[in-house]
């Protein structure tokens, strides 16, 4: 009897291997699709529809004269700063580098906005004065009614430079 031998555990080595390239086939199928879906998912409009009314943005930040003239105050609620000039004028500037986004904290020392992540400057009025920020900070609108001093958190802009326009003068 000239029987065959089978060789079982080569056939179980040679199933296992399979098995186990159409497990990594199968995963790295899912992996790509997961990415494609990211990647689509970042090209697609926002779902947000409607844009917020202008009286739910506008936050009132204190009285005008609690900003007293060549100060810089900052509102870390709202996540800006109120710089009154010499001259009365006020200028509300987000608090966000155009950098990376880190928050840039006022120098009382040195009359500057510094970013501790990077080492930007800005000046008083948010012009840069060092780099790598490659713009000035962000300004938003202020209002002056009624002796108040409110911000319109809705209508930030970003500014390649500044213009006397932005600033506010109460009557």
């Amino acid at each position: 009897m000239s029987g065959r031998i089978k060789d079982t555990g080569s056939e179980h080595r040679k199933g296992r291997r399979n098995f186990t390239r159409r497990l990594w086939k199968i995963l790295g199928i899912v992996a790509l699709a997961e990415f494609l879906w990211f990647i689509l998912s970042l090209l697609k409009p926002s779902k947000e529809t409607h844009k917020s009314r202008p009286a739910d943005t506008i936050r009132v930040i204190g009285s005008v004269e609690e900003f007293p003239a060549g100060s810089v105050t900052p509102d870390r609620v709202n996540r800006l700063y109120i710089v009154r000039e010499k001259d009365g004028a006020f200028l509300a500037l987000s608090l966000t580098c155009p950098h990376l986004g880190c928050s840039v904290l006022w120098n009382a020392e040195t009359q500057q906005f510094d970013c501790p992540c990077h080492s930007s400057a800005f000046d008083h009025r948010g012009i840069v004065l060092s780099s790598p920020a490659p713009r000035p900070l962000d300004y938003l609108p202020v209002i002056i009614e009624e002796g108040k001093v409110k911000v319109d958190l809705g209508s930030m802009t970003k500014r390649k430079r500044f213009e006397s326009n932005q600033l506010t003068y109460a009557l």
